[in-house]
C-alpha cells in the first residue's frame, strides 16, 4: 500500500511539473487593449495555429506602463500591445524590445521594434436632441465649447486618467499655442464643471444618456453610435483630429521563446488587424480604406514624437488650467 502512494505522488509531481513546464512555453502577452480588441487578437492567433500556445493578460495601460519602465526585460511578459508612446519610452530607457520584420507598409513612419495595431482618433460630438430642445448651435471648434452658452453641458476626459483626454489637450496646444491655449482650456474646464471622466468613455456615455449636450472623445463611438440610430452627431474640430495609436512589440529575452513570441507579434499584425480596423476605423497601413464616415476632416498629427515625458509635460499644462 505503501508503494502505491508513493508511486501516486510521484505521478502527481510529474504531472505537476509538466504543466508547468508546458505553462512556460507559452508565450505571454500583456495588453492594455480592451475586450473586444483582445478577442480580435485571440481569434486570429487560435486560427494561424498558435491555439494554447500564448496567454493573453489584460492590464490597464498606466500599470503596464509602470512594469515595462521599472522591470525591463525582467518582466515576465514576452509581447506587449500598448501605446505606441509608452513603448517607445521604455525602448528608450532599456532597449527593451528586438526588430520586428516588417510584412507591410504604414502610413506614418514607425521603428524597427514595433508595429501599429490600431489608432483611436477624437473629435466633438453632441446629443441632437437635447441641443435642439436648448436651442444651442451646432459647435465646430473646441473654442466653441467655452461659449457660456454651453455651461455644465460639456463633458471631456481627464488627461491625468485617460489618454483620450490628451487628444484634446493636442488640439488645443496645436491650435492656440501655451499661452492663449491656456485660456481656451481654463474657460473649458469651467464649462465642464462636474463632467470631467476619468475614463475616455465617459463622455460619450453622458452625451447619449442626455446627462450632458456635448463631449469629447474618441470619433469613433460616435459614428458607431450614430449608425446605431442614437441621437448623436459628430464634429471634426478646426482645432485638429489628433490621433493615438496603440502597437505591438516583442521584448528582448533570446532564445526559442523570443522567436515564438516574434511569430505572435506578426500573426497580430498581419492577420488580427482587418478585425481591429472595424473596432477602430482609422487606416494605418498601405492598402487600407474605411468608411467615408470614418474619414476625419481635420486629421492630424503632433510635430514631436509622443513619449511619456510629453504626456507628463501636457498633463502639467492641464493642471495649471484647473
Amino acid at each position: 500500500m505503501k508503494w502505491f502512494l508513493v508511486v501516486c505522488m510521484v505521478v502527481v509531481f510529474m504531472v505537476g511539473c509538466s504543466g508547468k513546464a508546458a505553462q512556460s512555453d507559452q508565450v505571454i502577452v500583456y495588453s492594455n487593449a480592451d475586450e473586444e480588441a483582445i478577442a480580435e487578437m485571440k481569434k486570429a492567433l487560435d486560427a494561424n495555429g498558435l491555439k494554447g500556445q500564448y496567454i493573453i493578460q489584460a492590464i490597464g495601460t498606466s500599470e503596464l506602463g509602470g512594469k515595462m519602465i521599472a522591470e525591463g526585460n525582467k518582466m515576465e511578459a514576452d509581447v506587449v500591445t500598448m501605446a505606441s508612446y509608452f513603448i517607445d519610452t521604455a525602448q528608450q530607457k532599456h532597449d527593451l524590445f528586438v526588430p520586428i520584420e516588417a510584412k507591410k507598409e504604414t502610413l506614418i513612419e514607425k521603428p524597427a521594434y514595433a508595429s501599429p495595431i490600431l489608432g483611436n482618433m477624437g473629435a466633438i460630438f453632441v446629443n441632437t436632441e437635447l441641443l435642439k430642445s436648448k436651442n444651442l448651435p451646432m459647435p465646430t471648434s473646441i473654442k466653441d465649447l467655452t461659449k457660456p452658452m454651453y455651461k455644465n453641458l460639456v463633458a471631456i476626459p481627464n488627461i491625468m486618467d485617460s489618454s483620450t483626454g490628451w487628444l484634446l489637450v493636442q488640439a488645443i496646444l496645436g491650435a492656440y499655442g501655451e499661452k492663449e491655449g491656456q485660456q481656451v482650456l481654463k474657460d473649458l474646464i469651467t464649462n465642464v464643471g462636474p463632467h470631467l471622466e476619468s475614463s475616455g468613455s465617459g463622455p460619450i456615455k453622458k452625451v447619449l444618456t442626455g446627462e450632458v449636450a456635448v463631449g469629447f472623445g474618441l470619433r469613433a463611438q460616435a459614428v458607431k453610435a450614430k449608425a446605431e440610430g442614437k441621437p448623436i452627431q459628430y464634429i471634426d474640430p478646426t482645432e485638429g483630429n489628433y490621433a493615438l495609436t496603440e502597437s505591438v512589440a516583442v521584448v528582448r529575452k533570446g532564445g526559442e521563446k523570443e522567436k515564438k513570441a516574434e511569430k505572435v507579434a506578426n500573426v497580430i499584425t498581419e492577420h488580427a488587424r482587418a478585425g481591429l480596423l472595424t473596432l477602430y476605423p482609422v487606416a494605418l497601413y498601405k492598402g487600407e480604406t474605411v468608411d467615408a464616415t470614418h474619414e476625419a476632416k481635420y486629421a492630424k498629427q503632433w510635430d514631436a514624437p509622443l513619449t511619456v515625458e510629453l504626456l507628463e509635460q501636457h498633463q502639467q499644462f492641464f493642471k495649471h488650467a484647473q
